[in-house]
């Protein structure tokens, strides 16, 4: 996780993510730390080993507290740095920040680096563009401005991963900017806005590999998905067996039947971070960059 330093509205990503709201207040960069030393503490408390990284000041990067969509870490050893389409964001690739994982006792075998893609148009922004059935070796795709076919099929290509591939709308019609903010996978569930596809059978298709991996699918609504309840995480809290973490925004678009759903797959850690969700237009899934590395 990085805490940011100067958390903020970017104006450079809102044409693409309609769930920005608006422009930050001038006390956003302190209230974001707040909501992500909230969230940091209470996944730690729960068990989870937190690695947290801190922002650079300078140059300034309004949405850090993102690294998902820079960097992803694999179980082979494997570090995928990725194409971003702000040029803003180009900024949140750092070494620091694999250099944490490195004196924490994790082993980095390879690092593929897709960033060089930016320079052909082409872009694909990790695990928010990306959500992966990494058993089943399956990565679900949104079309959208940040995710596009060639970055896409050469990820597939060198990570040996299946495309499923499919068009999704959100506000105002716009095409949802990343997958995540629609569906999340966990090792024996998964959640998805269906509602979101348009397409009947590209819809029929997803939810099919779903059920056919083993996954038992919440369907959630659009109202629910504008809400973040599918920008959702499945974490391991190691002895403690599966967590599922996410903010209290998303926890409280939940009916108690949908809650119960959830609740039989992992405990579940929330915390709220609404100027990170209004300003930054993504949620806790977001925050996290998942580390799958051997030690």
């Amino acid at each position: 996780m990085i805490r940011p330093a100067r958390f903020g509205a970017n104006p450079e990503t809102a044409a693409s993510n309609r769930f920005q709201q608006g422009s930050a207040a001038l006390d956003a960069p302190l209230e974001a730390r707040r909501e992500f030393d909230g969230l940091a503490a209470r996944l730690a408390h729960a068990g989870v080993a937190v690695h947290v990284v801190e922002d650079t000041p300078v140059p300034a990067k309004p949405d850090a507290c993102f690294p998902n969509n820079w960097v992803s870490f694999h179980d082979d050893g494997s570090v995928v740095l990725y194409p971003l389409l702000a040029a803003s964001r180009r900024l949140e690739r750092r070494d620091e920040a694999i250099d944490v994982l490195r004196r924490a006792g994790y082993r980095i075998t390879r690092t593929i680096d897709l960033s060089g893609w930016e320079q052909r148009g082409e872009f694909l922004e990790g695990t928010g563009s990306l959500v992966l059935d990494r058993c089943h070796r399956i990565a679900y795709a949104c079309w959208s401005p940040r995710t596009t076919p060639a970055a896409l099929a050469d990820f597939a290509a060198r990570l040996g991963y299946r495309i499923v591939s499919f068009d999704a709308r959100g506000p105002g019609d716009q095409a949802i900017y990343h997958t995540n903010v629609l569906m999340a996978i966990g090792a024996r569930f998964a959640v998805l806005c269906a509602d979101a596809i348009p397409d009947r059978a590209q819809r029929e298709a997803v939810l099919r590999e779903l059920e056919q991996s083993g996954h038992q699918p919440l369907v959630i609504s659009v109202a629910q998905m504008n809400g973040f309840a599918a920008n959702l995480l499945a974490l391991s809290a190691g002895d403690g067996g599966p967590l599922i973490a996410m903010s209290d925004a998303a926890w409280n678009c939940l009916a108690a039947l949908e809650r119960r759903t959830l609740e039989r797959h992992g405990g579940i850690v929330t915390a709220p971070i609404p100027t990170i969700e209004r300003h930054g237009g993504g949620s806790v899934r977001c925050m996290i960059a998942e580390v799958f590395l051997p030690r």
